[in-house]
């Protein structure tokens, strides 16, 4: 029984750090080029999101050579800014765009770049363990037509419900 429970326990804890059907993982990820910050130029509707405009994320190195993650966004109806850190470390290779991150202790969530301006690093898509979880994330607040139009098409294509799409308002 004992063994039974520890099995249990230890799925639930890394049963979010898969990836939905058909979404890879970009390979020749480069995490130096990838720290900075990030817009939420659009995302599925979440709970510890919503209502938020003028999303950012900030992925910065940790001393234990994870990544430490700093969300923030502004709550119109509070009149205020939230703010969340996590911690996110590399589920494989390190070169491979599948980290696990964590806002909430020993319990991680699937963080898969399945979409990258490899040449520049601008723009890049994201997804979450399920396809609830999908965001379109830049280095500027606005992105051009053929960038959102791409990820919308891949996005579709994977599975995603991109007609339920919240456009973060950034201005």
């Amino acid at each position: 029984m004992r063994r039974c429970f520890l099995l249990l326990m230890l799925v639930s804890l890394t049963g979010c750090t898969g990836m939905p059907d058909g979404v890879v993982p970009v390979s020749n990820f480069d995490k130096q080029r990838y720290l900075g910050k990030w817009y939420e130029i659009a995302r599925l509707d979440h709970s510890f999101e919503r209502g938020l405009s003028h999303v950012t994320a900030d992925y910065e190195l940790r001393e234990d050579g994870g990544i430490r993650v700093i969300n923030r966004g502004f709550s119109a109806a509070e009149s205020e800014w939230k703010e969340a850190e996590g911690k996110a470390y590399f589920v494989g290779n390190d070169d491979v765009g599948h980290l696990k991150v964590s806002f909430f202790g020993p319990f991680y969530g699937s963080y898969v770049v399945f979409g990258l301006d490899h040449d520049h690093y601008q723009y890049a898509f994201i997804s979450g363990y399920n396809t609830s979880y999908l965001w379109l994330l830049s280095r500027t607040p606005v992105v051009g037509k053929d960038v959102q139009e791409k990820f919308i098409r891949l996005s579709d294509k994977l599975g995603f419900d991109t007609d339920e799409l919240i456009f973060t308002q950034q201005n």
